[in-house]
């Protein structure tokens, strides 16, 4: 059976304020010294550029089930695929997997990092 690699992991730069705004934020980031970038992690099958605008809009699902980030919806500000381009596309399985490997790699980076 052919693998199908129709998911990408992708990055958004958040408004820094959000480090202000989010003590879950700050507590998942001890790391943080304030020099780089906040950041959310993700992952998709759909292009990161249709996520992004689906986590502006606060995207619901017909159900009225609310799939969009908060924190991107209020501080999201713009992709950031330099951080993410060379690893898509990806099968499911492996978007699972590196949306965690990439979030923890940014945080040893010096990001503040969100992920789900």
């Amino acid at each position: 059976m052919a693998k199908r690699y129709s998911y990408n992991v992708y990055v958004v730069e958040l408004n820094k304020k959000v480090w202000t705004d989010s003590k879950k934020l700050r507590d998942a980031n001890p790391q943080f010294r304030g020099m780089l970038e906040c950041l959310y992690v993700g992952m998709t099958s759909h292009t990161p550029q249709e996520r992004f605008i689906k986590h502006k809009k606060g995207h619901r699902t017909k159900k009225g089930i609310k799939i969009s980030s908060w924190l991107v919806e209020k501080y999201g500000l713009y992709l950031r695929p330099s951080l993410y381009n060379h690893l898509n596309p990806l099968t499911k399985q492996e978007a699972i997997i590196m949306e965690e490997k990439l979030a923890n790699y940014l945080k040893r980076q010096g990001y503040a990092v969100w992920w789900n």
